[in-house]
């Protein structure tokens, strides 16, 4: 008879065990409902009153947002379409008092939905000298949102910027470029929000930043606020001093001209009767020249201005030029010294009035004395060798005249040049 009772009161309680983890699952899912944030909870109490289109001015103010940079690489610097690009975490902060702050918010800060900010007032900001941004993505969205206790928002974004630099070649390539960074309000004017870098810590660059041709050599913030015909829009800026590196040119342009032109000096110790010899050898190392100055000047644009290199290559293409022309003159002293020699004009005939033996031993003693004559060496040096003389006097002076005159100039050119290297 008790049995039946003990039986209904354990089937009962193995119901409620068996029921217990559904009941703590639904307390934790109401728990979750209940500390879940949605965007409607960071609003005004009357929504009407929040309007995103409009900066959270405070007492008239103009809205401040701090800009922070951070730069990770450097790369791919172009001189042909002066551009080059730039791998950097942007941060925008700013305060808007009109939000709310969630009940339950007992952390510095809180990580908010990234697509709330589509709802949101935001910084319009965009990049200036940008030709192309690209967002990252892998393996999630590289970009965070923020909200603090002091009612300040946070926006940090991950980018990779293509961006324009404006080059000057004139010095090239002993010039130190400066490229910028440049980022405006699109739709605001000073008078609704105000960009400032970041009082702490504005700008971060990598100090690994290791660039092929080119050295980081500085970098700092600046401000470049510009006026337009519709009012005045706020804008900061990164500048990278960047140097160029002399050595690749140094090893691939300057010593390779430098001994292309030693080169075509040689022809001066080359016997002036050796036209081929010389003419060839001149005629190769100005071609030679005119190859290597087209190929310092592939990764450059085409710019209406001389540049030091072009300066430095064309003195090189004038030595070889002069050291060519030098052996027309040495050709035009020589003369024409092939042609056969003019042959000598034939004896007068002896006297004929005298007969018989006496005449023949006239004849004869005349014979001899015309022979000798004509053996005998003229007193001084011919025409030919005075004008081989002279031909070979103008290539000893051109032996020190062209390698001392090229020295002087490579002096004064390095001395010019020596405080941009």
């Amino acid at each position: 008879m008790e049995s039946g009772p003990a039986r209904a009161t354990l089937n009962g309680v193995c119901r409620m065990s068996a029921s217990l983890p559904l009941v703590l699952l639904l307390v934790l899912i109401y728990a979750a409902q209940a500390q879940s944030l949605e965007f409607f909870d960071l609003l005004p109490e009357d929504p009407k009153l929040y309007d995103k289109m409009r900066p959270p001015k405070k007492d008239g103010q103009a809205t401040v947002v701090y800009f922070h940079v951070t730069v990770m690489g450097l790369d791919s610097i172009d001189e042909n379409s002066m551009t080059y690009a730039a791998d950097i975490f942007f941060a925008q902060t700013w305060k808007d008092n009109r939000l709310r702050l969630p009940e339950n918010m007992t952390s510095e800060y809180r990580l908010l939905e990234v697509d709330w900010l589509k709802n949101m007032w935001r910084p319009d900001s965009f990049f200036k000298n940008a030709k192309s941004v690209t967002f990252q993505t892998m393996t999630i969205p590289n970009h965070y949102l923020w909200l603090y206790k002091d009612k300040t928002i946070l926006y940090m974004v991950k980018l990779t910027l293509k961006l324009s630099c404006a080059m000057n070649f004139l010095i090239y390539p002993h010039d130190t470029q400066e490229c910028k960074l440049q980022m405006e309000s699109l739709s605001h004017t000073t008078d609704e929000m105000i960009f400032q870098w970041d009082p702490d810590v504005p700008l971060v660059v990598d100090e690994n930043i290791e660039l092929p041709q080119l050295q980081l050599v500085k970098n700092y913030t600046a401000d470049c606020t510009q006026v337009y015909s519709t009012g005045n829009f706020t804008c900061l800026e990164v500048v990278f001093v960047l140097k160029r590196r002399l050595g690749y040119y140094l090893f691939h342009t300057y010593v390779p001209t430098c001994l292309i032109v030693i080169m075509s000096w040689v022809s001066f110790w080359i016997k002036p009767e050796a036209a081929p010899a010389r003419v060839t050898l001149g005629v190769t190392s100005l071609l030679t020249l005119s190859t290597q100055h087209a190929k310092s000047q592939a990764s450059l644009p085409p710019v209406s201005y001389l540049k030091a290199v072009d300066a430095f290559m064309s003195v090189c293409t004038i030595f070889v030029f002069m050291a060519l022309m030098e052996y027309c003159l040495v050709n035009i002293v020589l003369g024409d010294n092939d042609a056969p020699p003019a042959k000598p004009p034939p004896p007068p005939p002896p006297p004929s009035s005298a007969s018989g033996p006496d005449a023949t031993k006239l004849d004869k003693i005349f014979d001899i004395a015309t022979k000798k004559s004509a053996a005998a060496p003229p007193p001084g040096p011919t025409p030919a060798q005075k004008a081989r003389m002279r031909a070979l006097n103008v290539d000893r002076v051109s032996r020190v005249f062209f390698p001392f005159l090229f020295a002087v100039l490579n002096v004064t050119y390095w001395i010019m040049f020596a405080k941009y290297i």
